[in-house]
């Protein structure tokens, strides 16, 4: 059976008094098992941050229980137990000492943790060789690159060996070199024990890397389960996917009058547009899609699978 480290049973909480108090997290219940990935998506505002400030202990629940390794967040007296077992990254590049390397920045933080100085040069060295940093340790963090500077984020998220690691947009702004090399260290951390909880904007990132997830809407969850399980949610339908050169913006409501469409967005990319149209499985009318697109250049037109990023925006509202 697997083991539950972190289990949330009707968690409420709410900000404001009186007649401006809003539930931010409204009533959630999931659970995440040791070892797993486990993604919180939602767009802004949906209450990931929330939810994920509970779990480490740094809110309160207004209502509700959160347990995260058997230990109640709730109680004060839990507070310092439960942060020697977890930690966290937040994507960007503050909370390093520019002008110290990074060796000398994980020694800092270790003295931080409390580990003892007898210990730090080992666990320093270890966790350097698991982000693939022990080449560039003594350089000042002032001469890295930013996909760099978040390798060492995560290094010192793991000089206290902690059993869960909250990772918070862990690859925004990197290039996709980079964020392939974060993505195998986030698997290769799973693969040793680690329960990794993971906040993102990209979809592809989240079907890449979690095992299950929650998708959060206005305080709710409207989705959760594995990526499979949250595309049955759209089983019965289909997508047409169009890139054109030219924008079809214009054409948005003609299309969505079309009998068996459902909906339509168009994301803008670099020389071209692409547009994904949402239509029920036995939707026969392509040619008058083709026709109605054809006068913005049409460069390729077909029918496919919903993906996790189809079914995310269908459930959180196209948000």
């Amino acid at each position: 059976m697997d083991t539950i480290v972190i289990e949330t049973k009707n968690l409420i909480r709410a900000f404001g008094k009186g007649v401006t108090e809003k539930n931010a997290v409204d009533g959630i219940t999931f659970d995440v098992r040791k070892g797993e990935i486990f993604g919180v998506l939602g767009p802004n505002g949906a209450g990931k941050t929330t939810t994920i400030r509970m779990m480490c202990g740094l809110l309160m629940p207004t209502s509700g229980d959160v347990k995260v390794l058997d230990i109640d967040v709730s109680d004060p007296k839990s507070s310092k137990r439960l942060k020697q077992k977890i930690n966290m990254v937040s994507g960007g590049e503050r909370g390093l000492y520019y002008r110290l390397s990074g060796r000398q920045n994980l020694h800092y933080f270790a003295d931080l943790y409390g580990i003892p100085k007898g210990e730090q040069k080992a666990i320093v060295s270890e966790v350097l060789d698991l982000v693939k940093m022990t080449d560039a340790a003594d350089k000042k963090v002032e001469e890295y690159s930013r996909g760099m500077k978040q390798r060492i984020h995560i290094a010192r998220a793991l000089l206290n060996r902690p059993e869960i690691i909250f990772l918070d947009e862990p690859t925004i702004g990197l290039d996709p070199e980079i964020s392939l090399q974060i993505r195998k260290i986030i698997k290769e951390l799973s693969e040793k024990g680690t329960t990794i909880i993971l906040t993102t904007h990209y979809m592809t990132e989240a079907e890449e890397l979690c095992d299950r997830m929650i998708l959060l809407k206005k305080g709710k969850i409207v989705g959760y389960g594995t990526v499979n399980e949250l595309r049955d949610k759209v089983a019965d339908d289909t997508m047409i996917r169009i890139v054109t050169t030219k924008d079809p913006s214009a054409l948005s409501e003609k299309a969505l009058q079309t009998e068996g469409v459902m909906d339509m967005r168009i994301n803008v990319i670099p020389g071209r547009f692409e547009t994904n149209i949402r239509v029920h499985k036995d939707f026969s009318h392509l040619d008058r899609i083709d026709s109605m697109f054809e006068q913005f250049e049409i460069r390729s037109i077909g029918y496919d699978e919903p993906t996790l990023e189809d079914t995310y925006l269908y459930l959180t509202g196209g948000e």
